[in-house]
Order: C-alpha cells, then structure tokens, then sequence
C-alpha cells in the first residue's frame, strides 16, 4: 500500500495529474461549445434544406402507436428510438474528431518546426574488404585471404 501511495505522489509531482486535470477541463468545456455549434446552429440550417426538421424531435415510439411530438410519447411512458438525437450526437462526434485531428496535426506540424536538425551521420569505418584476387568479402584487418588462400598487402 506504502509503495502505490509513494508510485502516486510521484505521479501527482511529475504534472502528469495536474496535465490530464487541465485537459479534462478543457475537453469539457470545447464538448459544449461543439454540441452547442451542432445542436443550435447546424441542425437548424440542415432543417432548412429538409422541410425545417428539428431533427432533435426525430423519433420513432417503439410500442406501436402514433405520438404528435417526443415530449408527448415521453410522456405516456413509451420507448423511444431517438434517431435524430443520434444524427446530433453523430454529428457531434464527427466535428469533435476532426477538431482534434487538426488540433494534433498543428502541434505535430509545430514539433517538427522547433526541432533541431540531426547532424548529418559520420560514415563508419569499414571493417571489412574485398580479397583483390577472388573477390570475396574478408576482415580488413586479414593478411591471407581466407577463401583462395592469396597473400595479401595491408
């Protein structure tokens, strides 16, 4: 128990609770802000194009009867299938995800930027040669060939 509690604190120190807390946050609040660009802007501008649906009210009762809005089946205890929430949140998924791809790709884009360039690599030094008289591959530092038994020159 000792031992979690101290891997906790160490965690807690490094930042890393206070980053995910901040995060958290963050992700709430923009959640709201895109749920709020879907649900009272977009949805309404799709309802002009479709006959101005609400698709939030889209629905279908699923014990059989017939209800003139959703508040109305609510009401009298029926199942819904909620269709139309389901397009809004769908949409709502769609936009967060492409947010957050291009939020990513941005700070990919900034790393690359602000990284230093690696110094060009300096050739190794060869450890091996080519037996002049055979041509087979030998360690440079071999003064007979092992292949054709040739002597050969440092």
């Amino acid at each position: 128990m000792k031992k979690m509690l101290n891997e906790f604190k160490q965690f807690a120190i490094k930042g890393n609770m206070i980053d995910l807390a901040v995060g958290m946050i963050i992700g709430t609040s923009f959640n709201k802000i895109v749920s709020s660009l879907v649900n009272d802007m977009i949805m309404p501008l799709l309802g002009i194009f479709t006959g101005k649906i609400d698709f939030a009210k889209l629905f279908i009762a699923l014990d059989g009867k017939t209800y003139e809005t959703l508040a109305a089946a609510e009401e009298a205890g029926a199942a819904c299938f909620k269709y139309g929430a389901f397009l809004a949140g769908l949409l709502d998924f769609i936009i967060m995800a492409f947010i957050v791809f291009l939020f990513v790709r941005g700070i990919n884009k900034l790393r690359e930027a602000n990284k230093e360039p690696e110094a060009p690599a300096t050739p190794a030094e060869p450890t091996t040669k080519i037996c002049p008289f055979c041509k087979s591959e030998i360690s440079i530092e071999a003064t007979r060939c092992p292949h054709c038994t040739s002597e050969l020159e440092k």
